[in-house]
């Protein structure tokens, strides 16, 4: 499946702003995340394994918050980062 990171978390990936990877569901899928590039995880799911209240993670351009979403090796999966400011 493609991976589409946000670019506040490409200094995880090296840069890379998609890479390859192949995960049964979406919390398989951030622990291989976090196998190639540790810590990255942590910056996605806080101590709880929940999602952090910043992110979000789109399957196919749905937006899905369980991390046992099955996932497909055809699947496109974007991480989300939302900015706040003022």
């Amino acid at each position: 499946m493609r991976v589409l990171i946000p670019s506040s978390l490409r200094s995880y990936t090296g840069g890379l702003a998609a890479l390859e990877a192949s995960a049964a569901t979406v919390s398989a899928l951030l622990m291989e995340l976090d196998r190639r590039y540790p810590g990255f995880r942590f910056r996605v799911l806080d101590e709880q394994d929940a999602l952090r209240p910043h992110i979000r993670v789109s399957v196919n351009l749905e937006v899905v918050t369980d991390l046992a979403t099955p996932l497909r090796a055809e699947d496109e999966v974007a991480l989300i980062q939302a900015f706040s400011g003022g």
